[in-house]
């Protein structure tokens, strides 16, 4: 099973770059990039909806249920 963190395609859609999203919710670009790159283990629900906020998505806009082969 892997959850695809789809952040890239919604910052993308609503052309915005990942420095200023990091800016707009208080987050390192570093964490950021990490999370855009599915690095890591867990994620905030206080980042998941800021991160919803500022992109005006919902959270299964960015993460995505995969299973294995």
């Amino acid at each position: 099973m892997a959850i695809i963190v789809r952040l890239d395609v919604m910052l993308a859609t609503r052309k915005m770059k990942s420095k200023d999203l990091a800016a707009r919710i208080g987050i390192s670009e570093q964490n950021l990039s990490l999370l855009k790159s599915g690095k890591v283990r867990g994620v905030r629900f206080e980042t998941l909806s800021a991160i919803c906020k500022e992109l005006d998505c919902q959270p299964g806009d960015l993460l995505e249920y995969e299973t294995d082969s």
